[in-house]
């Protein structure tokens, strides 16, 4: 089986995602890239009886080189980042607090130094149809130097080099989105983080953790 590894890896993920609620019904999608190839999870399958061979791959140009699925509605999405970027790894949820907020704000401020893990202040890209080829352009746009972003009443996006440090990530943006959520009704002036200090937690994230595998940062 062609990309068996990264195929077996976006099932899982999917499985993840489930789990941890950041995704409901068949809503949200995940994908690796390889070099020209792109593994990508299929459209309407539950992620329940999701399997490696249920994960299709395709071309940068979408074709399917080896699919016994449709994939999912957002390949156009996922194409376009690949196409643009040197990411590896796609992950998309509808995890509540993200997409609550993607309904109220076109940027979430830097009120929690964690925003340094995703390149400063997460942009909302401007909603449009999903799978459409306008919320790709959108998408791309909003991730411009970011790790994630969210769409406009629709959810979130993260993306990376690798597909299990984007996993760990997404517990963050919803920790960030469920921050603001609590902060945003206060009639006060939300304090905020300076580019500088983003820049300097920034460098500090970098080399946290014990081992190169650690990807958490606690505190």
């Amino acid at each position: 089986m062609l990309l068996a590894v990264e195929r077996e890896a976006v099932a899982a993920a999917c499985k993840r995602l489930r789990r941890e609620g950041l995704v409901v019904g068949t809503a949200g999608n995940v994908s690796v890239r390889v070099d020209d190839l792109v593994a990508i999870s299929p459209s309407g399958v539950d992620y329940d009886d999701l399997s490696a061979a249920d994960v299709g791959v395709h071309d940068l140009d979408g074709v399917a080189v080896e699919a016994a699925l449709a994939p999912s509605s957002e390949l156009p999405l996922h194409l376009a980042i690949y196409r643009g970027t040197s990411h590896r790894a796609i992950v998309h949820t509808h995890a509540p607090a993200s997409t609550a907020l993607s309904t109220v704000v076109d940027v979430i401020p830097p009120a929690h130094y964690y925003t340094a893990m995703f390149g400063g202040p997460i942009r909302v890209a401007p909603y449009a149809t999903f799978g459409s080829q306008a919320l790709a352009a959108n998408v791309v746009a909003a991730l411009a130097d970011r790790s994630a972003a969210l769409m406009g009443n629709h959810g979130a996006v993260l993306v990376g080099a690798d597909l299990a440090k984007v996993l760990d990530q997404t517990a963050y943006l919803e920790y960030l989105c469920q921050i603001q959520l609590l902060a945003g009704p206060y009639p006060s002036t939300q304090r905020v983080l300076d580019d500088a200090e983003i820049a300097r937690v920034a460098e500090g994230l970098a080399g946290y953790g014990q081992t190169s595998t650690s990807t958490r940062p606690e505190g």
